[in-house]
């Protein structure tokens, strides 16, 4: 076979050509791997199972999840920030990790900023300031009355340093001016066991737990921690709603598609586009709202902003509040 100079001349073009042709069929036929940092069962695995499920209809193809749990997730997120930004592997993050982890875990390997590229919101989990049957609050006021009456004497449960709950409530401290005693306990649930028998007379509880709880009689919640009233429960006002020193106040857990750093605006454009499309497909805002989930359709455009805010405000939080993980 004889190679003209012409022939010769253009086979770098066609070599150029060849990243372009294969990111306008992404995802092709090569499985989309979903990491989710955390165990599966979890409030993070779940999101990321119906997300995955639907976002590979929408990009005809195959996106499965990967739990890939430790360090507060950090582990997760490390395995994705190195991963070769081809689309292929992507990342459901959490901001007790993106937003949070920064100003605890200093040495993680990777930038939550610069070592990801973001799709945007997913969706977020509201939490409940909650209190038992015990204490006879029913407002938010009457709480912050008796804590202030009473320094020193209230205590609230929490499930580590730097677990959304406990930042939510140390948050929700500064803001009201007052004093709760921590107490840490092995987990959400003997956290939420300690608040129903009095052990503690405050919680963070996240939305999901409490719902029943709260149905039942078991606990009280005072106020919840997200930007809007939560659906299912309409009548418990928000902590932002609940008196003007609490203005802007918002803690939730909030979930967010990120992808490695150097993603093709293409395919960030194509992601971001099916998660869209998958956040808005009936069946899955039946299973986000039975899951006590409110879906957030952010933008790839909006999520630097975002991500910068939040690790702000949390890093400021952990500095004055002399959070650490001893």
């Amino acid at each position: 076979m004889t190679i003209s100079r012409r022939s010769l001349a253009s086979a770098p073009l066609a070599l150029l050509a060849r990243p372009a042709l294969a990111q306008s069929g992404y995802p092709g036929s090569r499985t989309i791997t979903l990491v989710v940092a955390w165990a599966p069962g979890g409030s993070t695995d779940f999101v990321g199972r119906v997300l995955a499920q639907q976002m590979s209809r929408e990009l005809d193809g195959n996106m499965v999840v990967d739990n890939r749990p430790g360090a507060s997730g950090t582990v997760g997120h490390a395995s994705v920030a190195r991963a070769r930004p081809d689309g292929h592997t992507l990342l459901l993050g959490v901001n007790s990790t993106y937003a949070m982890a920064a100003h605890l875990f200093p040495q993680r390997g990777y930038d939550d900023i610069t070592s990801f590229a973001g799709m945007g919101r997913v969706a977020y989990s509201p939490i409940f300031l909650c209190t038992n049957k015990a204490g006879g609050h029913r407002d938010l006021a009457s709480f912050i009355a008796r804590a202030k009456a009473q320094p020193g004497k209230l205590s609230y449960a929490s499930s580590g340093a730097g677990s959304s709950a406990h930042l939510a409530t140390e948050l929700f401290l500064r803001m009201a001016g007052t004093e709760v005693q921590n107490v840490t306990y092995r987990g959400g649930a003997p956290a939420v066991q300690a608040l129903i028998t009095n052990e503690v007379q405050m919680a963070f509880v996240d939305a999901v737990t409490a719902l029943p709880l709260m149905a039942n009689g078991d606990i009280v919640a005072l106020a919840a921690s997200s930007p809007a009233r939560v659906p299912q429960a309409p009548n418990v006002p928000t902590i932002a709603e609940s008196g003007p020193q609490f203005a802007g106040y918002e803690c939730s857990s909030d979930f967010a598609l990120l992808g490695p750093a150097g993603l093709p605006e293409e395919i960030i454009r194509k992601l971001a586009a099916a998660k869209a499309a998958a956040l808005r497909n009936p069946e899955v805002i039946e299973k986000m709202r039975n899951a006590a989930m409110v879906i957030d359709v952010g933008t790839a455009e909006a999520w630097p902003a975002q991500i910068r805010a939040e690790s702000r405000k949390w890093g400021d939080l952990i500095r004055e509040r002399h959070i650490t993980l001893e």
